[in-house]
């Protein structure tokens, strides 16, 4: 009988003395809380709501004229219009397309040069003078000069562009293949490995994170060549109607204009971003609005 109620009894913990039985469930975990998980993103709708209560109400209640800061709701009757009367979205269209083009080649003559001049010593000694001489002339005096060549074509815009884009990819790819530990290369050199796969299989994939650094400031930079060019001799795109609205007296539309210009840089910046994401996926990356392993801060 005794036995029979030993074995009944419920087990007892040896460390605390408690029987394990009585002990509490585990609670499960609890995720984070919705102000953890959704901060950032609260926070910048938060910001950007004020924004647009500042610009919308808070200048007039300022007494800031239209004619220097219009509001927002002047601003979409601006592009309302535009889009009905000055072909608003051919003259979008087609800056977008001289922005994509130039940023492409500009890219890819600086990404060339850059490992080019990296691969070899020699010819960034012979090269480097004249490829600093071309970044310190002003981009905008070349404008003028490619409209006598090509005239008022979309030619001279995306030249500017790719002046303006170059040197940065150039410059961060020559950087990162300079920056190549040697001791890699020597080792590379052991296994009896050719020029081309030391530069394919060491050289290319270490320059990857700082081409991709140019790649970005090349993308808002494209924006700036392609507006200076349509600026100076342009006869479509938001350059032309950026001159028309202020012959016209029209601010309204030259925010209109600076606005989507502003939004054609980013939608390019996000491209590059994503093509970062999709290409260098094995690289860490930090996501914002991730507190778990940064204790909240």
């Amino acid at each position: 009988m005794a036995e029979t109620i030993r074995s009944a009894a419920p087990p007892v913990d040896a460390a605390s003395g408690t029987s394990a039985a009585a002990a509490p469930p585990a609670r499960a975990a609890s995720g984070p809380s919705f102000w953890r998980a959704y901060r950032v993103t609260l926070l910048s709708a938060l910001v950007f709501i004020i924004f647009v209560v500042a610009w919308e109400w808070g200048l007039r209640a300022l007494g800031v004229p239209k004619f220097i800061v219009p509001t927002l709701t002047e601003i979409w009757a601006e592009f309302l219009r535009a889009i009905e009367l000055q072909q608003l979205a051919l003259h979008t269209g087609i800056t977008l397309y001289t922005v994509i083009v130039g940023f492409v080649l500009g890219s890819l003559l600086g990404m060339s040069i850059g490992y080019l001049l990296g691969m070899s010593p020699t010819a960034e000694v012979v090269a480097s003078p004249y490829l600093l001489a071309l970044q310190i002339a002003p981009k905008v005096a070349f404008a003028p000069l490619f409209i006598l060549w090509f005239g008022y074509t979309i030619f001279p815009k995306i030249l500017v562009a790719i002046l303006i884009v170059f040197f940065p990819v150039l410059i961060n790819v020559l950087s990162a293949v300079r920056a190549v530990d040697p001791a890699m290369i020597n080792l590379a050199r052991t296994f009896n490995a050719t020029r081309w796969q030391i530069f394919w299989k060491i050289e290319f994939p270490a320059s990857m994170p700082p081409l991709f650094s140019g790649l970005r400031i090349g993308s808002t930079l494209a924006v700036i060549g392609v507006t200076v060019g349509e600026l100076v001799g342009g006869n479509r795109g938001l350059g032309f109607l950026l001159v028309t609205g202020e012959g016209q007296g029209n601010a309204a539309l030259v925010y209109l204009t600076i606005i989507l210009l502003t939004l054609i840089g980013i939608v390019a910046y996000c491209g590059v971003i994503f093509a970062e994401r999709r290409i260098l996926h094995y690289m860490p990356r930090r996501d914002f609005g991730n507190f778990e392993n940064t204790g909240g801060k």
